[in-house]
């Protein structure tokens, strides 16, 4: 470890920043932040320097550097664009026993300073000891995207609370399991989706029922269409605080790799003609595992309520009392059209699109005119293997042999493929490329598109999973 990772407290304390421009505009603002008392020395300042400098937020001096202005400081930073100047601001530091950061330049500094993600009071701080700020500007925003706007509330609510929690619990494992339950579990939910005032309710009804045992919850996650890197924020933060997953075929091994390392993974997947997993025992199985107070993840290829009854596993939960968490996701008709670079509607072209499968017990009582009615883009889900059926039934109830469709196979992926054709000749089309599950049939003018070369389509990921 090159550098010692500290946080230093320097409010009210003096913080010295030689240079004018825009970086040093950039280092004062973050100083400010902190609650530092703020010099500027340099003989030109930036306009919203001038404007601190104006409001008294900041002291100036206007003159070039010279070593008697550190006097007092508790850090000194140097970001002018003069070498020589910045050495100068570190021998001064050096000689007085001041940290001074040099900016871009860590071997002339004694302390470098850190990309930061700031949930105050939570931070965080991330450095690579001065070899590659673009990376360490990459992880920032990595960064920013996994940890929830609100932690800090979450922060905050946890230290209103600590103390009760402390008097309530005076065995220590006891306070452990209660914080861990807490920040993994529907308060933080709450506190996350700006309800502080239940949430506050719901830590103080939980903290009186903390010595039982504990109770269980579920979360229906839609795990999107194949790409890990299409699955929401808040699928990945419930991924990772789950115990239990239990996840149907058409999730992707990359989706599954996001997955707490120590989770249990229940393969709970049905195929078309091989039930190998009944929906009531999928049902039983989360009543089992939530009964047990376990953290259970029903994780679902698409979104839990477009075709993947959700909507009946709700129901059995809600029957029993489990507390039940939806996370949507992007349904495979969305992801595979974005990445194919097919739109689902177009002036002119489709007015409306239809979700359908034709799979299962209502298949022959489907709407079939209305199906093959111009103007709009129908999506038939699971449609492959019944492929041959559905083109009879749209041509049958009078759509046109010439009618563009599409046949996209595992959409979103690395390997995926996009099978262009019409009404006419999709059956053979499909049955000569050896086209199989999981892939949707997309049916109307739009789909026209397909034929097109489509090397310019900047998808959404397909290959980079």
């Amino acid at each position: 470890m090159d550098y010692l990772p500290v946080f230093l407290d320097l409010r009210q304390r003096l913080t010295v920043v030689v240079g004018g421009g825009a970086v040093a505009l950039r280092k004062v603002d973050m100083l400010l932040r902190a609650g530092a008392r703020v010099r500027v020395v340099a003989p030109t300042l930036h306009p919203e320097l001038a404007l601190h400098r104006d409001a008294g937020r900041i002291e100036s001096c206007s003159s070039v550097f010279e070593p008697e202005q550190l006097v007092g400081a508790a850090l000194a930073i140097a970001a002018t664009d003069q070498r020589e100047v910045n050495h100068a601001v570190a021998a001064a530091g050096a000689a007085r026993g001041i940290l001074v950061n040099v900016v871009d330049d860590g071997s002339a500094s004694s302390c470098i300073m850190p990309a930061i993600v700031d949930r105050s009071p939570i931070i965080v701080a991330i450095g690579s000891s001065g070899q590659s700020p673009t990376l360490v500007r990459r992880i920032r925003t990595q960064l920013e995207a996994l940890l929830p706007a609100r932690l800090g509330d979450l922060a905050r609510l946890a230290g209103r609370a600590r103390e009760r929690v402390q008097r309530a619990l005076p065995q220590i494992d006891q306070r452990r399991r209660f914080w861990d339950q807490l920040f993994a579990g529907s308060i933080a939910s709450k506190v996350f989706a700006g309800q502080e005032l239940e949430a506050e309710a719901l830590l103080d009804a939980q903290l009186g029922q903390a010595t039982a045992p504990p109770r269980g919850e579920v979360y229906l996650i839609g795990a999107g269409p194949g790409d890990p890197d299409l699955l929401t924020l808040r699928a990945l933060q419930l991924l990772q605080q789950s115990d239990v997953v239990l996840y149907d075929r058409l999730v992707s091994a990359a989706v599954l790799d996001r997955v707490r390392r120590d989770a249990e993974c229940v393969y709970v997947g049905k195929e078309s003609g091989k039930h190998r997993v009944t929906q009531q025992r999928i049902e039983a199985l989360l009543l089992e595992y939530a009964g047990r107070g376990l953290r259970v993840a029903r994780l679902k290829g698409g979104d839990p309520f477009i075709f993947g009854r959700g909507g009946e596993e709700i129901d059995a939960l809600a029957a029993a009392g489990i507390p039940v968490i939806v996370v949507p996701g992007i349904t495979a008709a969305l992801g595979a059209a974005a990445s194919a670079g097919l739109p689902l509607t177009q002036r002119g072209f489709a007015q409306s699109v239809t979700l359908v499968t034709a799979q299962g017990e209502g298949a022959e009582t489907l709407d079939w005119r209305a199906l093959a009615a111009p103007g709009q883009t129908v999506v038939f889900y699971m449609g492959i293997s019944q492929l041959p059926r559905i083109v009879g039934h749209l041509l049958a109830h009078g759509a046109p042999r010439s009618r563009p469709v599409a046949v996209i196979e595992r959409a979103t992926l690395p390997d995926q493929r996009v099978l262009p054709g019409t009404l006419e000749d999709i059956v053979e089309r499909a049955q000569a490329a050896g086209a199989e599950a999981p892939a949707l049939l997309m049916v109307g003018e739009v789909a026209g598109r397909a034929a097109r070369p489509a090397s310019w389509v900047m998808s959404l990921g397909v290959g980079n999973g």
